[in-house]
């Protein structure tokens, strides 16, 4: 293979930026904690999916073949999920009881699943929820689904129960009084060491529930839980620990090895919040199951996502799913899936990003910008394979490996955009590679010809008034996907060409 250029990442575990370089390559193995399918997928959810997505889309650019799994959480994340062992309710079980109350009241999306006490159809109607929003927003790994790259939890309980005999047999886990399984924490020397909270500080409390009937049946009050025996669980399993469900963390260690072929990988990424405990967790039960020393050589991890300043929240409004920001209830305007992804993944990962309309605007002007460029290109030739070495792209590919620069990275290429050249082939096979990082780029569609287009628009409203909801998104997203605006009011749908 080519000579790789160089890499460099912050690495949560080191608390440093460190040179990267392949375990085995070309191959690069990476995990990513993805969604817990007890609702829709936020825009803060996504920010911390999308970074990933830019990190594996890098890593390709340069020549890398990236194995990359993201998981589905369907079972076993509880409601207090800051707390080591978990506590509160298993989401599924809470979602369950909340729709059962939405769909008495007529909502519509709970009006989508026949029975919604059964938190297997919930799971599989959020699953198809995120995977519609991911290939949305250009999430490669959604598109993966089918071929194993998004495996469910519930789909690999044989695996988590394997891996848990394994810590028990070693001496790293124990059946408590309560009958639960757990993770003896100070079995392992490295706990503490990704977040920086030690065993001794967590004898307080800080990582269990002290004075609880959990933590009296504990050794120590920071022990996790591996195995939860309870048969009136909606969802539960038969296992020589009894008859239960898994803890959280154990889901996400069992399938990174199973569906990775590996016990130590090259990435781990996920959202800040995964740091304590889950991450923690995940690389004590790991190490101790495998014999190795580490999980994964580098751990990258997003910050939250703000918005207008603010902290998203359900009861300030400002809380917004990407269906929300799409379909223009989060702004007032209906945006394209190219527009958020890029406004999402403009800022650097590490840093606290704040979604505004005033910055959706800009990223709809450049986005804008480069659509028109390429398809101004396009129009004059097809696209010439060019290398890494021409025009922006040194500058693009430096910035992107310096711990995904994406600012720097896209200003170099709008620098070269305001004087390209007169040689079309060049100019689009550049932006071709650009978009294979920053996916500006509406998904190739089946071309709408204008004179169809006013059609389309009276058929979203038919599907609205027939509250279709799903046929009327699909149109529109064929529509947005071929460069129109579509707007709904109370008048209709109307659409208009942005681009030519």
């Amino acid at each position: 293979m080519a000579d790789l250029p160089q890499m460099r990442f912050y690495n949560t575990l080191s608390h440093q930026e460190e040179a990267y370089e392949p375990l085995t390559p070309p191959v690069v193995r990476m995990y990513t904690c993805g969604p817990t399918v007890y609702d829709f997928a936020h825009i803060g959810n996504f920010r911390s999916f999308l970074f990933a997505d830019v990190l594996r889309r890098t890593l390709e650019l340069v020549g890398l073949d990236v194995r990359h799994v993201m998981n589905i959480t369907d079972v076993g994340h509880m409601t207090e999920d800051d707390l080591a062992d978990g506590g509160g309710e298993d989401k599924m079980q809470a979602a369950a009881k909340k729709l059962v109350e939405a769909k008495k009241q007529g909502q519509a999306h709970a009006a989508a699943i026949d029975d919604p006490n059964n938190p297997y159809q919930i799971a599989d109607f959020y699953t198809k929820a995120f995977l519609e929003d991911g290939k949305k927003l250009g999430l490669k790994v959604a598109s993966e689904f089918d071929q194993g790259r998004m495996p469910k939890a519930t789909d690999n309980i044989d695996e988590m129960l394997a891996m848990i005999g394994k810590l028990v047999e070693k001496g790293h886990a124990y059946k408590g009084e309560d009958g639960a399984v757990y993770f003896g924490v100070e079995t392992f020397d490295g706990y503490g060491k990704l977040s920086g909270n030690s065993v001794e500080q967590l004898r307080g409390g800080a990582g269990g529930r002290v004075g609880t009937e959990a933590t009296a049946a504990k050794r120590h009050p920071a022990d996790f839980l591996l195995w939860k025996p309870d048969a009136t669980h909606l969802m539960k399993w038969p296992s020589d620990f009894g008859e239960g469900y898994p803890g959280w963390h154990i889901e996400c260690s069992a399938m990174a090895r199973r569906h990775l072929d590996a016990d130590v990988i090259d990435f781990h990424t996920g959202g800040e919040d995964n740091i304590f405990p889950h991450h923690e967790c995940e690389i004590a039960q790991s190490c101790c199951a495998t014999g190795q020393d580490s999980f994964a050589r580098f751990w990258l991890h997003g910050r939250h996502l703000r918005v207008e300043g603010e902290k998203m929240s359900k009861s300030k409004g400002n809380f917004f799913t990407v269906r929300d920001v799409l379909d223009g209830r989060a702004t007032g305007n209906e945006v394209a899936p190219e527009v958020l992804r890029y406004e999402l993944i403009r800022s650097h990962y590490r840093g606290t990003a704040n979604f505004t309309a005033s910055g959706l605007r800009d990223s709809g002007s450049a986005v804008a910008k480069l659509q028109k460029l390429h398809a101004d290109a396009a129009s004059k030739s097809d696209a010439a394979d060019v290398s890494l070495d021409v025009g922006p792209l040194p500058r693009f590919v430096k910035a992107l490996c310096d711990d995904l620069n994406v600012s720097a990275a896209v200003a170099a290429v709008f620098e070269w955009s305001a004087d390209p050249g007169d040689d079309a082939a060049t100019t689009r096979g550049i932006l071709d590679k650009v978009d294979s990082v920053l996916g500006f780029l509406p998904d190739a569609a089946t071309p709408v010809a204008d004179s169809d287009a006013a059609n389309l628009a009276s058929k979203i409203d038919a599907a609205r008034a027939a509250k279709d909801f799903a046929t009327a998104d699909a149109i529109r997203a064929d529509l947005l996907a071929q460069g129109y605006k579509v707007l709904t009011t109370k008048a209709g749908t109307t659409v208009e060409k942005l681009l030519a």
